[in-house]
């Protein structure tokens, strides 16, 4: 599902959340269109996954109150900058396995009380993504395990808390928080106002569902403990299922789809989001209609031969590191050319990964198991093999062209007995393409990785600077 952004500034990233209802609508009126003029009679339930973190607030009639604010939203930075060194920061990692960042609904929710307190007064629910879209087909209120442990719920014990409410200064909004159902609960059914936009049937069972990352590991079959699975789409998502958590403020613990389990996710708004914005400002490739994926691939394979000459840091709607940061390109000279910089754009995007693969292995069990990889960068060839080369590992492809809602799909079948669980034989995903790390290139990534490190220190007061212009503009 698509949706226009609504950038108010450079850090207010929003959604007409109207809007992304009418998209949903048109995506599933689409597919039962090209399956058949009964289709809606023949789903059996209807699964849902959506971004997690970021806002989506209602009022008691189920109307939005202002727009929705998404996950690579930085208006809440200020909040974020008293929190940290403080009790708040610390207490929030031990109690929800995660601190807050930007796009986080405790930080968003600290800010929305300071600057537009008004709408949280209107309010009577606050949701996430899926849960806007659950309400609109069902008219039923509810999230999951995997959204609600965003920012308010106890890490170990599930169930939201009220320490964690409070130490946000935000205890008097428990009652807005939606109540939490099994990720493969009946929620709710069509109603038959949804039924008549969509092509639904009126009754059909509706799947409370996952954020969308848990999802994703579902519809790849990344649900063994300890395997390392890899989002390479608007964030760089690299995670693992754990039986036992672990904390450090590199990364998040949330609970999984299944209970007594965690999904770790080291987690930034850089990876595949940086070749977007790099086609929009410079144009897509001439060969397009080949793909844009297979003419990126073309091109730069066309200048992978020898060190990596150029540098980037694809830090354009963020990082994972707490000081300044943004996108830099290093090592630029004269005779290079759109493909260099492709290289360096993907290589960049790659490093990242690794640094945030680097950290779970540092102290989180991770089997030898290929990595595996979905989102944007997998249906690449050339930037799937630059993930083996850099990460030292297997990396496997699926064939599944949209995980997340694969994964949607498979909640949905294991609640209305289609599937005896998420796990059944009968939905494993076919393996696509396997990328063996290849000497020669490990090498240059790894030099390239050394210097990517040692340019992130040596441009920190430098990013700093430039932050302090803008700011004081």
């Amino acid at each position: 599902m698509t949706s226009n952004f609504m950038m108010h500034t450079t850090h207010w990233v929003e959604r007409d959340m109207d809007d992304v209802w009418r998209t949903a609508l048109q995506a599933v009126a689409a597919c039962l269109a090209e399956v058949g003029p009964e289709a809606g009679r023949a789903v059996a339930a209807v699964g849902l996954a959506g971004h997690g973190d970021g806002l989506y607030a209602v009022d008691g009639r189920g109307r939005p109150v202002r727009a929705a604010i998404v996950a690579m939203d930085t208006r809440a930075e200020p909040v974020l900058e008293e929190w940290r060194g403080t009790p708040v920061w610390s207490r929030a990692l031990d109690l929800s396995g995660t601190v807050p960042f930007g796009g986080s609904p405790a930080a968003l929710l600290a800010w929305l009380g300071r600057h537009e307190a008004g709408a949280l007064r209107q309010a009577r629910w606050l949701l996430s993504c899926k849960d806007w879209l659950r309400l609109r087909l069902t008219g039923a209120v509810a999230t999951d395990p995997t959204d609600a442990s965003a920012s308010f719920t106890d890490m170990r014990r599930g169930g939201y808390s009220p320490e964690l409410l409070d130490l946000y200064g935000l205890g008097a909004l428990a009652r807005l928080l939606p109540p939490v159902l099994a990720c493969d609960a009946v929620s709710g059914t069509v109603t038959r106002e949804a039924a008549a936009l969509t092509g639904l049937t009126a009754g059909t069972p509706v799947v409370t569902g996952a954020h969308d990352v848990d999802a994703a590991a579902l519809g790849i079959g990344g649900t063994t403990p300890g395997e390392l699975c890899l989002i390479a789409g608007s964030f760089s998502i690299n995670q693992v299922v754990s039986e036992h958590p672990v904390v450090d403020p590199r990364w998040q613990v949330r609970h999984f789809v299944r209970p007594g389990q965690w999904m770790t996710m080291s987690t930034s708004p850089a990876s595949v989001a940086n070749l977007e914005w790099f086609l929009r400002v410079t144009g897509a490739p001439a060969e397009r209609r080949d793909g844009v994926h297979e003419a990126i691939g073309r091109e730069v394979e066309a200048h992978l031969d020898g060190p990596s000459e150029v540098l980037f840091h694809p830090f354009v709607y963020g990082s994972p590191h707490p000081h300044a940061t943004s996108g830099t390109f290093l090592g630029l000279r004269g005779w290079h050319g759109r493909g260099h910089l492709l290289r360096a754009l993907m290589e960049g995007v790659v490093l990242n990964h690794r640094w945030h693969v680097d950290a779970l292995c540092s102290k989180l069990p991770i089997s030898d198991a290929a990595v595996r990889l979905t989102g944007g960068a997998a249906r690449n060839e050339v930037w799937s093999q630059m993930f083996a080369d850099a990460l030292r590992r297997p990396v496997v492809v699926s064939d599944v062209q949209e995980s997340a809602a694969r994964g949607a799909a498979l909640l949905a079948a294991t609640a209305v007995g289609l599937l005896d669980d998420v796990r059944d034989p009968r939905a494993t995903a076919a393996e696509l393409r396997r990328h063996e790390p290849r000497p020669d290139r490990v090498a240059v990534l790894d030099v390239a990785y050394q210097v990517y490190r040692e340019a992130l220190e040596a441009l920190g007061p430098v990013w700093a600077r430039l932050d302090a212009l803008k700011t004081a503009q």
